[in-house]
């Protein structure tokens, strides 16, 4: 499976021609927070570090790392502990290393995610995991959530971090589609920043942090109760761009 990170995965759904409206053609996923109950993963592992360096990790430092690469996390993590001088690879190694032990334990879907997802695919619209977590972490996601979903996966460090544009242009790359012919599910100010750079109509979920509307992005608290339909709706007629 790890060949397949950062490029068209092998086996991908056919595409059903006259299946949906032209105008949606594919659906874009950020991972944790959005389909997988994960930030509550990363909440223990972060706080374990914490505490491994004798300190604790404050609550709006964790509000910031959520959606941030781990370049970016481990800065913001040493600036609110005030630690300096640490091999900051190393302990983005642990971070990785502890945070798959918890994700092998077995990962919760987000509130009508699964659900979602499945309908996408029945309804042969394209799909493609855009996140900033690591690629191995992304494997092994992917094993209890189904590799077989998702088109393209792009990972965090295979391109620059959300919130600049580039992890959604691969994905679209990765798809031969634009920009308007796709929808993004995210539920961070990074992610959301995002996919609107990338040129995307997004779907914003809150799951740690707060979103607010705006142009070109639909609030809504959750994905359950929503269907494709409702998807082709919020891509269609949305709030302008």
């Amino acid at each position: 499976m790890a060949e397949a990170i950062g490029r068209i995965l092998v086996g991908m759904a056919p595409i059903a021609k006259d299946a949906v409206r032209p105008e949606l053609r594919a659906v874009l996923w950020d991972m944790d927070g959005t389909l997988l109950d994960s930030e509550r993963v990363w909440d223990v592992s972060l706080q374990e570090l914490a505490t491994k360096l004798g300190g604790i990790l404050s609550a709006e430092a964790r509000d910031a790392l959520v959606g941030a690469n781990m370049a970016v996390s481990m800065d913001i993590f040493y600036a609110d502990l005030c630690i300096t001088g640490r091999d900051s690879d190393a302990d983005a190694e642990w971070l990785d290393v502890r945070t798959a032990e918890l994700f092998a334990d077995g990962l919760l879907w987000r509130p009508g995610a699964r659900e979602l997802l499945l309908g996408v695919r029945r309804a042969g619209l394209r799909t493609a995991l855009v996140t900033a977590t690591s690629p191995a972490l992304v494997e092994l996601a992917l094993s209890s959530i189904g590799a077989e979903h998702f088109d393209a996966v792009v990972c965090g460090g295979e391109t620059a971090a959300k919130p600049d544009a580039a992890p959604y242009r691969q994905a679209l790359a990765l798809l031969q589609l634009s920009a308007k012919e796709t929808i993004v599910i995210e539920d961070s100010p990074t992610g959301v920043a995002s996919g609107r750079a990338a040129g995307c109509r997004v779907l914003a979920v809150p799951c740690a942090v707060p979103l607010s509307q705006q142009p070109g992005v639909v609030v809504r608290p959750s994905l359950d109760g929503l269907g494709v339909d409702d998807l082709r709706l919020l891509h269609h007629d949305g709030p302008s761009d």
